[in-house]
């Protein structure tokens, strides 16, 4: 038989296999049989390249593919819960929700709650009832593409069921495995000489991201469908409907799902759901309660990372006692110097434990831990756990929380907070750009998932290339050599070439995600999205930045004075203004303090005068108090650098602890050298403008008073829904003001400049016009 025939031969044989193992779970062949054909047409096909045919089972669902998945983008976002860990955190949800739909606390609403497995999360594109395609979760943007491997699961219908399915229905859930199949899996395990696996969850994930499909199908893994993305129509008119629908389409749903009309219902399940948590038969972490009214859950909406319809009350927390063996402290991505108790190791809810955080040096002190205590630690869920309690104390010396980095011996110091002028309770080391830790960790984030999300580049290979000197800083990344990594043990030059390619396809980023990688503190994927949206062109944001800086340093020279917090800092830079502030300026330092106090400047004592002197007598070299502090006040007051501060602050969700982040970062030259030349290699793509077809896309709206026919929290995602930015604070760029009863100064503001004001009402009418 020809090559030809021979490799038309197989492919039919192994497709015929195929849909009788995925498909109807009636294998024909054994393994050993299967495995003989595949290889002697990869043979076959690898002799003869230009006889590899379209529908080859090696080039199609149910082959091995190249070595890695895919990427399916998802067309609706597949987010995380928030988490409720008591009682009165789900009162607080109920009442949250209600706040926002503008709602009395009498108002009659229903909740569905469900237990939360355990498992992995993916999701399942169906066309036309004919499953197309699945991917896990990933960032919850863009997943990997398991379309092969789910569909080897017996819980995942390739056709549904019935014929009042949307065309497009997206149905998500988690991939799981039960107790008895866990164990069944763990003897396989250890009768094979092989390590056991650690947990169902663990299992589970490792099964559905097998590279061969065929591994996959021997793993017993289940799917719980629970939920759904993009729909071409609507599944119903409520949650517990539409699960219902999934049901009768042929998908597996929990049958401990119920529907509550209030918290004290939804607690009283959950406590049920608890106490028969060991009997259920696989793992589950919590209880899930969504709005049942699905109208009501898109009135809701989302926040930057979770849905406002649903919360996840977990469940509580596991502990147990041990010892602490030493202290350790760890430098962080931002530099923070955090102490972690190494602990005699101990079982905690399944899972070995032998670190538990400590968080800083104040919980150290409040908590009096010693090397050689007795402690009782909690572990809840993911959490990394931590020290509750000393329950018997040793007799050794109490932990000196060093004030040098314990990596690079760079100073560590508790910065100014700026919304309170106090103290941060964490210390954190000066030398961002050289510690090492902090290098490794930074890099680590630029090139993870929700940032670069470059393949081939994980943890282990960033502390290889950084331990030989190959990465310092991120624009590193690209300007390796391949060459020399072919030659490192675990490479070659196949998965050289596949770390080119994957570096080389990431030479374009967005506003957003280019900022997210930067592993600023303060912020993240929220933040970075709304700056983004705000300034749209990241040249138009750097040259905001610079501008801030310059009044933030002022800003904060003020701020470190003991007394003198954000509210005086502003009116004293208010003050400046001030004709009779001039003569300030020339003033003697012995009257200096009379001088500021005559001003009257609102809430600015006598005391908080002294203060002010003091502070600045100490930093003369050769000038007057008043010509100093006058100085600073001059700049710090700066229409320009202050406009430019206050517009970052007043960017909803930023404020000042956000825009501080990022003056602080744009401000160390060692951080703009490392960006001059990561722009060498990435263009930062600007986002597109909003748009046009709504009346307030790219105007800014401030929402002030208590608003009556909505909540502020709903007024404001509708307004972003519409393509409009939402501000704090009134400045000149305002477009629109909403004002509720009670609006005061930013009303007043508001009318001085000419800002168009709304009442609630006509503010409906026009944007629903």
């Amino acid at each position: 038989m020809s090559p030809e025939k021979r490799i038309a031969w197989l492919s039919q044989e192994i497709r015929a296999a195929d849909a009788l193992y995925y498909q109807d779970d009636n294998p024909v062949l054994t393994d050993a049989d299967y495995d003989a054909l595949r290889k002697e047409l990869i043979a076959l096909e690898t002799e003869h390249p230009h006889l590899i045919r379209k529908d080859s089972p090696t080039q199609s669902v149910g082959a091995k593919p190249s070595g890695k998945f895919g990427k399916i983008k998802h067309s609706v976002p597949m987010l995380s819960l928030d988490n409720a860990f008591s009682d009165e955190d789900v009162s607080d949800f109920v009442a949250r929700v209600k706040r926002f739909l503008s709602l009395p606390e009498t108002t009659p609403m229903s909740f569905t709650a469900e237990p939360k497995i355990d498992g992995l999360s993916a999701a399942l594109r169906y066309e036309k009832g004919q499953l197309v395609s699945g991917a896990t979760r990933g960032d919850g943007q863009v997943g990997e593409d398991v379309t092969a491997n789910l569909s080897t699961l017996d819980t995942v219908p390739k056709t549904l069921s019935g014929s009042d399915w949307p065309d497009v229905l997206e149905i998500r859930g988690e991939v799981y495995i039960d107790h008895a199949d866990f164990e069944t899996m763990n003897a396989a395990q250890l009768a094979a000489g092989k390590s056991e696996y650690k947990n169902p969850r663990n299992a589970a994930a490792g099964s559905l991201r097998q590279i061969d499909p065929s591994i996959t199908a021997q793993r017993p893994l289940k799917f719980f469908a629970y939920t759904w993305g993009e729909v071409s129509a609507p599944l119903s008119e409520t949650q517990i409907g539409a699960v219902e629908k999934m049901a009768e389409w042929g998908f597996s749903v929990n049958p401990q799902m119920r529907r509550h009309d209030g918290p004290k219902e939804m607690v009283a399940h959950y406590t049920e759901i608890l106490n028969a948590r060991a009997g259920l038969g696989y793992d589950i972490d919590g209880v899930v309660y969504k709005v049942d009214e699905l109208a009501l859950q898109d009135r809701l909406g989302f926040v930057s990372r979770a849905p406002r319809w649903a919360i996840a009350h977990k469940f509580p927390a596991e502990k147990a006692i041990t010892t602490i063996e030493s202290i350790d402290i760890q430098v962080g991505r931002t530099g923070s110097l955090t102490p972690v108790a190494r602990l005699a190791p101990i079982t905690v809810g399944g899972v070995v434990v032998s670190n538990a955080t400590l968080h800083n040096a104040d919980e150290i002190e409040r908590l009096g831990v010693k090397v050689g205590d007795s402690v009782e630690i909690q572990r809840a869920g993911d959490v990394i756990p931590q020290v509750l309690r000393v329950v018997e104390a040793s007799t050794g010396e109490l932990f000196e929380f060093p004030e040098n980095c314990p990596d690079c011996g760079a100073e560590a110091l508790r910065e100014i907070d700026e919304n309170t002028g106090k103290q941060d309770v964490v210390r954190r080391c000066t030398n961002e750009m050289s510690c090492p830790s902090q290098v490794i960790a930074k890099l680590k984030h630029f090139v993870s998932r929700r940032a670069f999300d470059i393949d081939g580049l994980g943890e282990k290979q960033i502390e290889m290339f950084h331990s030989l000197g190959w990465l310092k800083d991120a624009s590193d990344v690209y300007t390796l050599n391949y060459e020399d990594i072919s030659k490192l043990d675990g490479f070659g030059e196949i998965s050289s070439k596949n770390l080119k390619a994957s570096i080389q396809s990431r030479r374009e980023m967005p506003f957003d995600k280019f900022l997210y990688s930067l592993g600023i503190r303060h912020i993240g994927q929220g933040n970075a999205k709304l700056i983004a949206s705000h300034f749209l062109e990241w040249d138009k944001f750097v040259e905001s930045i610079m501008l801030a800086k310059e009044h933030r340093a002022h800003y904060l020279r003020l701020l470190s004075i003991d007394g003198v917090g954000p509210i005086l800092t502003d009116r004293i830079f208010d003050f400046f203004k001030s004709s009779q502030f001039e003569l300030l300026k020339k003033v003697k330092n012995e009257e200096f303090v009379d001088k500021l106090n005559s001003f009257k400047i609102d809430r600015v004592s006598c005391s908080i005068c002294r203060k002010i002197y003091e502070s600045f007598s100490k930093e003369l070299f050769n000038q007057s108090v008043a010509h100093t502090f006058c100085q600073t006040v001059e700049k710090g007051a700066s229409d320009g650098p202050r406009k430019s501060y206050s517009e970052l602050a007043s960017i909803d969700g930023v404020g000042k602890e956000g825009t501080g982040a990022l003056v602080g970062f744009f401000s160390r030259s060692s951080n703009l050298m490392v960006l001059a030349k990561l722009q060498k290699h990435v263009r930062v793509l600007s986002l597109e403008k909003p748009s046009e077809d709504s009346k307030i896309s790219g105007k800014t709206v401030v929402f002030t008073g208590k608003l009556e026919l909505f909540s502020r929290d709903e007024a404001k995602a509708r307004a972003q829904a519409l393509g409009a930015k939402v501000a704090g604070s009134v400045s000149k760029k305002t477009d629109y003001l909403v004002a509720g009863p009670g609006a005061g100064s930013k009303l007043k503001k508001a009318k001085e400049l000419g800002v168009h004001v709304f009442e609630e009402e006509d503010w409906l009418s026009f944007i629903e016009e």
